[in-house]
């Protein structure tokens, strides 16, 4: 019996943490540094698993556009951070993890000494503004915690968090001119106008509570907030940038700017100002609502009620080490440990909960709701993450990702047309990217027998939101079986991607036994035979009249009909179909030379260097890693004579593609995806087709890893002869029985059981 067993048996409680604390501490192996340069995008900062607060340093304030010009280089700041800058100018509560696009960056703070500036200045001139220069030696980044020094102000700044609430703790020197700046105008990915307004009331001489409105990616979000500090402020006051704001009414007869308890405006940034003694430390605390700053004041009363700055700390890396233990691994070093868990802790920060203690949140028809049986999740970056991501929740977050699928329910309810979710956050659809993916994470959940959700509900929202006659040419669709040149510059990617969901919503027919429902939409599901040109071997645009576009280029990464990609990596997008894929593609052998030259032919610069979502880092040949649609392709060697070119090619994508570094993602992480393909990949299956109970073999890169799954199950995987070299399966054994393809299904991890592989330096051919 072991110790717990003993002390049980005794009748003697003891908490939960005391077993976590009593783990390998696997939080050691997290470096959120990894991603933050380049194009990861990912953020440094302190979160919890799925936190509603992402606490993260800002190093630069460029605008998305200058008098209606887009300014390229806000690309780089999707997450507020990069890495080969030199300057900080102030910690915002929320961010994205690895996006493409963004919004967010709210409630910046930044602590001053000196002379008082609420401008931030420009990075190439030091001391022109509240910013301050630092440096990476002074950096710490683990998880749920960040700490740097400010050298132009002496300070040292810390941060952590609770689910909701954002913890700073600053150390001062002596002065008589110490601040603390809030900067409401700050936004990622800002531009003229974006804060539509901004309410901020001083409740106290040490709390403040307001709002800001915004109108940017998410056209109409409100966040609330209520912030406390351990020591009064001695004076405070604002400032109003707004250049709209030209009637200020009676308002004239106070002097608003400066020790009065209301401040509103468009564009402002406040301050608060202490005297303090050399190596004194203040506390700021910033709790957010999506309902209002009452419900702010009690997440932060309940989640952070004290002022323990390293006790918030310790139980925030308890969370996290709690979560890491689910998958436990052995590696050949510590590098390969750093990048599985670094992916772990990445795939845990996205989606994130969104409503109060409480239950209460703000829908998608902007009223207030309450959560009563499920916790309410926004963040959905569906166009990426159906492929890996919530195929991973599902399998090792079940409990969680059901309820990622009750909000999706939820949002669909709430939908003024009768939508699932596209990409979502905070009580919006920004209709980003294409498809209507939610759909196959719903049927995903369902055929692997996991759904704790109404499955016919379900089916229901699926088929309303696939004949939506508002989205993106679904009209043309249905009519044609394809979307015409002529109507979409993605035509023929869209016409795939609503396939593939097409099939998804036929497999949760089929097993809901709607014979009728599964029959249409595997017919719509063959859809994409439709863009298929047998003439060259590729998908092609298509006319309405029939006629396949006459110039046109496969390699071209823009206006060919494909969104953030190209034809070649494009025309194995039949996950749903891999065996037919094959025969339209002339066989087994032409398929098997054509997926070779994806991998080995090279992909000039001029046919993507005018895309941001593709770079050189993420590309290994002509396939395209640093983004999502490609990610299955390497599996589909499972399906040929061949399934040990796959093999080598899945490990070689670890290799290069994922590094200990700040530049160690080959594209954006993608709230997720791209960490969560290295997880399964490093354990050696993909959900090649989400929507299928099957995973496809394919090489791993550990020694040995048990899943702990929420039904009590544990699944293991053994490696033998692992080593950098060995990258082919020799052999492969479930529960001892030899496996003869190289496939396995959800409900043989579900049950529990052992995974064996043996390897070898040698193809088995």
């Amino acid at each position: 019996m072991n110790f717990k067993n003993v002390m049980v048996a005794m009748g003697i409680t003891i908490p939960m943490a005391t077993f976590v604390q009593a783990q390998d501490n696997l939080v050691q192996y997290v470096k959120p540094i990894i991603g933050t340069a380049r194009m990861g995008h990912t953020f440094p900062g302190a979160t919890v698993p799925f936190g509603s607060v992402q606490l993260s340093p800002e190093t630069d304030t460029l605008p998305h556009d200058v008098n209606g010009k887009y300014v390229k280089e806000v690309y780089e700041y999707c997450a507020g951070y990069q890495y080969d800058d030199k300057t900080i100018v102030g910690f915002a509560h929320t961010h994205f993890n690895g996006v493409g696009h963004s919004d967010l960056g709210d409630f910046l703070v930044m602590p001053t000494v000196g002379t008082l500036k609420l401008n931030p200045g420009e990075k190439t001139k030091p001391r022109s503004g509240f910013r301050s220069s630092f440096s990476h030696a002074t950096e710490v980044s683990e998880a749920d915690y960040y700490k740097v020094h400010l050298d132009d102000y002496n300070v040292d700044a810390e941060l952590t968090s609770t689910s909701r609430v954002g913890v700073h703790r600053y150390t001062f020197p002596q002065s008589s001119d110490a601040h603390i700046i809030l900067d409401m105008m700050y936004n990622i990915y800002d531009y003229q106008g974006k804060d539509v307004w901004t309410y901020m009331r001083v409740l106290d001489d040490s709390t403040i509570v307001g709002y800001r409105q915004t109108n940017g990616w998410a056209r109409n979000r409100t966040v609330y907030f209520a912030m406390k500090f351990s020591k009064p402020f001695k004076n405070y006051g604002y400032k109003n940038f707004s250049k709209n704001e030209p009637y200020g009414g009676f308002w004239r007869r106070f002097n608003i700017n400066h020790n009065f308890p209301e401040m509103s405006g468009h564009d402002l940034r406040a301050y608060f100002d202490f005297d303090t003694k050399n190596k004194e430390s203040i506390v700021v605390k910033m709790a957010i609502s999506p309902v209002s700053y009452d419900g702010a004041l009690e997440n932060m009363k309940a989640e952070a009620p004290g002022w323990d700055f390293d006790a918030i700390k310790k139980d925030g890396q308890a969370a996290w080490n709690k979560e890491l233990h689910k998958i436990e691994i052995k590696a050949a070093n510590d590098s390969e440990k750093v990048n599985f868990y670094t992916a772990m802790y990445h795939s845990f920060i996205n989606p994130t909960e969104y409503m109060d203690r409480d239950g209460q949140y703000k829908g998608n028809d902007q009223a207030i709701h309450k959560a009563n049986d499920f916790t309410n999740y926004t963040t959905f970056s569906l166009w990426d993450t159906y492929r890996a991501q919530h195929p991973f929740l599902d399998l090792i977050q079940t409990h969680r990702a059901n309820d990622m699928m009750k909000s999706m329910l939820a949002h669909y309810d709430q939908s003024s047309i009768k939508m699932l979710p596209v990409w979502s956050h905070y009580a919006n659809d920004n209709w980003c990217m294409t498809g209507y993916h939610a759909v196959t994470v719903l049927s995903d959940a369902v055929v692997k027998g996991i759904n704790t959700f109404d499955a016919e509900e379900a089916l229901a929202a699926c088929i309303t939101t696939s004949n939506n006659p508002y989205y993106d040419n679904i009209p043309a669709y249905k009519k044609y079986g394809y979307i015409p040149d002529e109507n979409s510059g993605t035509s023929v990617s869209t016409t795939l991607e609503y396939a593939f969901d097409d099939w998804s919503i036929a497999q949760m027919a089929k097993k809901l036994g709607k014979d009728s429902i599964y029959q249409t939409y595997m017919k719509r599901a063959m859809n994409y035979k439709n863009v298929y040109d047998p003439s060259i071997g590729f998908m092609r645009p298509k006319s309405a009249a029939g006629v396949f576009r006459a110039k046109f280029d496969p390699l071209e990464t823009d206006g060919e009909g494909f969104i953030e990609g190209n034809s070649w990596n494009f025309s194995f997008y039949v996950p749903q179909d891999p065996m037919a894929l094959i025969q339209m593609m002339g066989g087994d052998k032409k398929f098997v030379a054509h997926l070779d030259s994806l991998f080995t032919m090279e992909l000039p610069d001029k046919y993507f260097e005018h895309t941001e979502d593709i770079s050189k880092d993420g590309l290994i040949g002509n396939y395209v890693h640093g983004n999502e649609p490609s990610h299955h392709v390497p599996y589909l060697y499972d399906y040929t004579s061949q399934p040990w070119k796959g093999q080598a090619r899945i490990r070689m994508i670890l290799k290069s593609q994922y590094h200990n570094g700040s530049a160690g993602l080959g594209g954006n992480d993608d709230t997720g995806q791209m960490s969560a393909w290295y997880i399964f990949s490093s354990l050696g299956f993909y959900p090649i087709a989400p929507g299928s109970d099957v995973y496809a073999i394919g090489s791993p890169a550990i020694d040995n890893a048990v899943l702990h799954l929420e039904n009590g199950k544990i699944f293991e995987i053994k490696v033998k002869n692992q080593s950098d070299q060995n990258v082919y399966v020799k052999s492969v054994k479930l529960n001892g029985k030899l496996l003869s393809k190289y496939f396995i299904h959800h409900g043989d991890i579900t049950n529990g059981g052992v995974l064996e592989f043996e390897m070898s330096d040698k193809p088995k051919k």
